[in-house]
């Protein structure tokens, strides 16, 4: 790389068109995007003396190899990077300009949260991207570019809501770059590559538990699947550990639960699998009782993930009866 070259977010034009560009020498992650359609195209990084060169290379069908669509040619300048872009065939190189992005000065067009002011300051292109006003409705709140909904909770606290936020932002920037590294042939739609459904799973005075099931094809070898459990404190937003509630509920606890539960629900084949297996869980809960799923199965096994509830009554020997969240769950 050339010796002036810094990890560093630009934002400008290519010809007539509005680009932002991310610059991350070494890491292999260098990538700009359009910002009509705001996906990113990945950038490999060469220098020509002291001139950067940033190859673009995408796919165009799956199953395909990767071309090359683009070079740029940079050069430092007043406030940014000068230079030239031009698409393989000897056509006219379009011109380039980028002014450094400090994406700490730009307003926030959504409220502010830890997440969005992470965002801000790690990843300023995803910035850009979902720094826009989003879709409300009575019982949802739907992310416009990536086309992702996430519940929303009557009479919620502002910390709440800012986890609730927090949650759909981080499903969002997963989707974009689980669209960008789609073929071309395949990035149309909303939601392309990645699915989310989000769901409350229980309300109470002090808990406010969901539960996120995703699926996502992002052109690999194979799709995959994610369940995550949350149990969040409705005054603070902030997560609370099933520990938290249930202090003598062990790794070991929890796995002997489950097994006892899951063999009602699963073939032999899944049971010597899930037996045979230390298992990690995510947790959400219901009015029924603690669900566990288990999320450390191979990506062969994952079909014998199943979901088991734990009634409260079975959970009541491991209980902190001096929790706050005891009269949630449990009538003294």
């Amino acid at each position: 790389m050339p010796g002036w070259a810094r990890t560093a977010a630009y934002r400008g034009t290519l010809g007539t068109l509005p680009i932002a560009l991310q610059l991350t020498p070494g890491r292999f992650e260098s990538r700009y995007f359009y910002e009509r359609r705001s996906l990113d195209i990945s950038l490999e990084e060469f220098r020509s003396g002291e001139q950067l060169i940033l190859q673009e290379t995408v796919r165009l069908a799956r199953g395909g190899d990767s071309v090359v669509t683009g070079c740029f040619t940079l050069m430092p300048a007043a406030t940014g990077l000068k230079g030239t872009w031009q698409a393989p065939g000897g056509r006219a190189a379009q011109p380039v300009t980028l002014n450094a992005l400090n994406a700490l000065n730009l307003p926030l067009n959504l409220p502010s949260s830890p997440g969005l002011q992470r965002l801000r300051r790690d990843d300023p292109l995803a910035f850009l991207k979902l720094n826009r006003t989003w879709v409300r409705s009575a019982s949802s709140v739907r992310e416009p570019l990536s086309g992702l909904s996430y519940p929303r909770v009557p009479a919620a606290s502002a910390p709440l809501n800012a986890a609730l936020q927090d949650r759909l932002l981080e499903n969002a920037v997963s989707a974009l770059d689980c669209r960008s590294m789609l073929p071309q042939d395949l990035q149309s739609g909303d939601g392309a590559g990645y699915e989310l459904q989000a769901a409350v799973t229980l309300q109470r005075t002090r808990l406010l538990s969901l539960r996120e099931d995703v699926y996502y094809d992002c052109g690999g070898a194979h799709p995959d699947n994610y369940s995550l459990g949350l149990i969040l404190d409705r005054a603070t937003g902030r997560e609370v550990s099933p520990a938290v509630i249930w202090p003598k509920l062990t790794a070991a606890r929890q796995q002997s639960l489950y097994l006892t539960g899951v063999r009602r629900q699963v073939e032999a084949d899944c049971l010597d699998v899930l037996t045979q297996s230390t298992l990690d869980f995510t947790a959400n809960l219901t009015p029924a009782g603690l669900n566990l799923t288990p999320t450390s199965l191979p990506h062969v096994a994952a079909a014998c993930a199943e979901t088991v509830v734990i009634p409260y009554a079975a959970l009541r020997p491991d209980v902190n009866a001096a929790s706050p969240y005891f009269p949630d769950l449990y009538a003294r």
